[in-house]
């Protein structure tokens, strides 16, 4: 897995729309992207400033992005978001999201799950780690 991180800037203007497109992504993008082998991807907001972050579990990224890009519905879905957004100033000339290094990364320790609170009211013994 491979954890990639990217920015664009949001036009002022546009950032209602913005926000109610990705409220309502439609499936057959959702989709794509999930057969283009990308997880745990979000999008965070600040101050005309979108960042990016997605997990890339495949082996050929640069056949599935060419992969994302053919797709229809992809492609009408890029045709509504890309004139709401600008290249970051530093960007490369043709660069649409600007790629970021990755220069941190704590996986952390694994965390325990604790058992949903519906099971622990139904038996409050259920609540009890071992």
């Amino acid at each position: 897995m491979v954890r990639y991180a990217q920015i664009i800037r949001l036009r002022h203007d546009q950032e209602q729309d913005y926000i109610r497109h990705h409220a309502e992504v439609w499936p057959a993008v959702l989709q794509t992207i999930a057969d283009c082998n990308i997880r745990n991807y979000s999008i965070f907001l600040r101050n005309g400033l979108l960042f990016a972050y997605f997990e890339y579990h495949g082996t050929d990224y640069t056949a599935d992005m060419r992969r994302m890009a053919e797709c229809p519905h992809t492609q009408r879905w890029w045709k509504i978001m890309d004139p709401m957004q600008m290249p970051a100033e530093d960007a490369a000339p043709g660069e649409h999201w600007s790629s970021l290094r990755e220069v941190f990364h704590f996986a952390g320790p694994p965390v325990a799950h604790a058992v949903p609170n519906s099971h622990a009211d139904a038996n409050p013994s259920a609540a009890k780690l071992p």
